[in-house]
């Protein structure tokens, strides 16, 4: 925690546990989205748009277009691995995570091509490159831990929770300044998470979103956050979902 404190600042004014905003995303825009895609992570490098696949067998790496949904280049997995969440790490590589491996892939692109990985203990569920640097990644529990972005050792780590209560299943992450988004997998649920404290601060409650949810398969649950380049805006899908929606996240 004191290392963390360090890291992002302290605030002259503690935040409490109890100050927390709850919202539902405001839909701006719908666009295609591949309805095979088992979604892991979402990521914009400027305006360019990547995914990361999972499934054994099935997981890829894949750049996007946001407007037609169609699939511009991609990079099959090992079929014995499940890829998990992405994140940049400079402006030409990629860090995919994979699931119970404990491989972290490094890709780079134009074109895509694997040139490296790193090992690590646990499963692999989220990740993002915080503004600070370092790499924060999730492994489905309520735990988010701080890694060096050139060994990928861990340096620090906090446990998340809402009003004193643990919030456990944290999925994909998205780093957006001074905070941290977080999926809750098997929910609706959003959250927004004080990266020094661990409180979470915000929750968005995304069951507004307007999926024919009863045609999908019981995996099919919200998954992928993008802070899209110079807007205050959002993108937000589901593994396997026929669409992505442009949301903002500030309508009470």
């Amino acid at each position: 925690m004191i290392f963390l404190s360090l890291l992002y600042g302290c605030n002259s004014k503690e935040e409490s546990s109890t100050d927390v905003k709850y919202s539902q995303p405001r839909v701006i825009a719908e666009y295609p989205h591949d309805s095979d895609a088992f979604t892991q992570g979402l990521e914009f490098f400027n305006e360019r748009l990547f995914e990361s696949t999972g499934l054994f067998g099935e997981s890829s790496i894949r750049e996007i277009s946001l407007e037609s949904g169609s699939v511009i280049e991609f990079e099959m997995l090992d079929p014995n691995l499940f890829g998990e969440g992405i994140t940049f790490m400079d402006g030409n590589r990629i860090l995919q995570l994979t699931w119970k491996a404990g491989k972290a892939l490094i890709w780079k692109f134009d074109p895509l091509e694997l040139i490296g990985s790193w090992e690590y203990e646990g499963q692999g569920w989220g990740v993002c490159h915080s503004e600070n640097g370092y790499l924060v990644m999730s492994d489905g529990s309520d735990s988010l831990f701080f890694r060096d972005p050139e060994t990928f050792e861990i340096v620090d780590s906090i446990n998340v929770t809402l009003n004193g209560e643990k919030v456990e299943k944290l999925n994909e992450l998205e780093c957006d300044d001074e905070k941290i988004w977080a999926n809750i997998w098997q929910t609706d649920q959003i959250v927004e998470i004080n990266p020094t404290t661990g409180y979470v601060t915000h929750v968005l409650d995304a069951s507004n979103l307007p999926v024919e949810r009863d045609s999908l398969d019981s995996g099919a649950v919200l998954n992928g956050i993008a802070r899209i380049p110079g807007s205050d805006n959002f993108l937000i899908t589901g593994k396997l979902w026929p669409k992505i929606f442009e949301v903002n996240f500030n309508d009470n």
